[in-house]
């Protein structure tokens, strides 16, 4: 870990062991605000159960990402294609007091919600891996309730396959709907945490998107907006 260069201690990376391990599970419960719901280890691998209930036994799992998951997945797979998906879009839409915020400065997190469509990736999983894999994006992505996993049909070059990925829980408390731009630009210029500053991670998801010949022109204008502090 490092010193993170906004003043709120150290700043802490998303890694493979860190999620095998569940250390980073266990500092974001450490620094979670008094009173925050956060899923326990048994309910998030329940969840995960519940999920993977509907994939037929020996068939590859594929997981969508939309967001950091595209350059920082952090768990093995077997193949990685761009993609996309409809009836969702990505947008800014969950306040974010941990992670890339605090209490006294929220970030704002991205997460599919309905309507629209989105590009990302689509990362298969072998069967015999699908559960151990998927199990890390679990703890990743679910322990806070404020996304729900859902299966939807992701487009690539290679045809449309049937993927799980995360998408906005609209009951939880942090779901922030929808954002004038003037206010979620303003949120990710100033908001920063444990794990860097939400105009790192603007920053990043945009590249990403590039290095895969993907685009998303709402990202890009918010980039513009913000101007340097979001490089």
């Amino acid at each position: 870990m490092t010193k993170n260069s906004q003043g709120t201690g150290q700043t802490i990376t998303i890694t493979r062991e860190g999620l095998l391990d569940g250390s980073l599970i266990r500092a974001a419960r450490l620094r979670a605000p008094p009173g925050t719901t956060l899923l326990t280890d048994a309910e998030i691998e329940a969840s995960l159960d519940t999920t993977l209930a509907s994939l037929p036994p020996g068939e590859d799992a594929w997981l969508f990402g939309y967001g950091s998951l595209m350059w920082n997945p952090a768990i093995r797979f077997a193949e990685r294609l761009p993609a996309r998906v409809r009836g969702w879009h990505r947008g800014y839409c969950l306040w974010l007091p941990l992670g890339r915020g605090t209490p006294d400065n929220p970030g704002l997190m991205l997460a599919l919600d309905r309507g629209g469509r989105c590009a990302g990736v689509a990362l298969r999983i072998r069967a015999a891996e699908a559960r151990n894999e998927l199990l890390l994006a679990w703890r990743r992505e679910m322990f806070t309730g404020a996304y729900t996993a859902r299966w939807v049909r992701a487009e690539t070059g290679h045809g449309t396959v049937r993927a799980v990925t995360f998408v906005a829980n609209r009951h939880h408390p942090r779901y922030a709907g929808r954002l004038d731009e003037a206010v979620i630009a303003a949120r990710i210029a100033l908001a920063a945490g444990p794990l860097g500053s939400c105009a790192t991670y603007l920053a990043e998801t945009i590249a990403a998107l590039h290095a895969l010949g993907l685009n998303d022109r709402g990202l890009e204008r918010l980039q513009r907006r913000i101007g340097p502090r979001a490089s």
